[in-house]
């Protein structure tokens, strides 16, 4: 296989016909889908880069970095073939990628948002991590060859990227045989009544204070808990990984749901 050919990248529409059937007729009518436009997104997170590590962890109450360390832990560097992290940010979980490989592998960073990519790179020369690499990509055509990486992983960024099953199969592309890979995400948890609790936080508080805070005119934090809730989770996002050629897929929610690891192997 070749490298993806950036070009056929479309960007959906942000509308959808759906439709319903009862006894007597059929009706269609026009939903809004939450707007996932590569320059939408771009603009979006450009705006908020400066802000973006302040409110992870505000808004998360420190959860982010406990989850990006489990996912460390739980797929750890094998070896010195080199580890991607794409939709990678300000670099958050490639620099703990970094720290675990401790110079024995070298870890790649890959965003198309250059503001975050400039702040990440600050974060990685201020932490000496020699072996962290920044560069600007689409997740939907990375720039790279075909089984190149140990261990391919994205932190609350794979639902962000317009295509999510193009996503997945760049992932997998660039992935070695018997590589693996990890998508962190953000999930909504089952368990009564703290479903119900958070549910209300995240869909009314944490929109406000975002945005109080953030000030974007992308409406970044209200986008948050949309994108959230349209994305599939657990075994409807395992069957997704599966489709784009991982195997042996498992999950695992990490503070009650709140967020979701998903692991699968090339």
């Amino acid at each position: 296989m070749k490298e993806t050919d950036c070009r056929a990248v479309i960007a959906p529409t942000p509308l959808r016909l759906s439709w319903r059937i009862n006894r007597q007729f059929v009706s269609f009518e026009w939903a809004m889908v939450v707007d996932k436009r590569e320059d939408r997104v771009r603009r979006m997170f450009g705006e908020i880069a400066g802000r973006y590590d302040f409110l992870n962890h505000l808004l998360s109450l420190g959860s982010d970095v406990y989850w990006r360390w489990r996912t460390v832990r739980k797929v750890p560097p094998a070896g010195e073939g080199p580890i991607l992290d794409v939709c990678t940010g300000t670099g958050d979980l490639a620099l703990a990628y970094a720290r675990a490989a401790r110079g024995r592998a070298a870890v790649v960073g890959a965003d198309f948002c250059r503001p975050m990519l400039a702040i990440g790179r600050e974060k990685a020369r201020a932490a000496g991590t020699g072996s962290l690499a920044f560069v600007e990509a689409d997740a939907q055509c990375l720039p790279f060859a075909d089984h190149s990486f140990q261990l391919v992983s994205v932190a609350f960024g794979l639902r962000n990227v317009t295509d999510t099953d193009r996503g997945l199969r760049e992932m997998l592309r660039v992935c070695r045989p018997g590589g693996r890979v990890a998508v962190l995400e953000f999930s909504m948890p089952r368990w009564q009544p703290f479903r119900g609790l958070y549910g209300w936080y995240f869909r009314h508080v944490l929109p406000r204070i975002g945005q109080a805070v953030a000030r974007n005119g992308q409406g970044a934090y209200n986008y948050l808990p949309e994108s959230v809730g349209e994305f599939p989770a657990g075994e409807a996002l395992a069957e997704r990984m599966r489709a784009a050629g991982a195997s042996d897929v498992r999950y695992y929610p990490l503070t009650l749901g709140v967020a979701t690891l998903y692991v699968g192997t090339k």
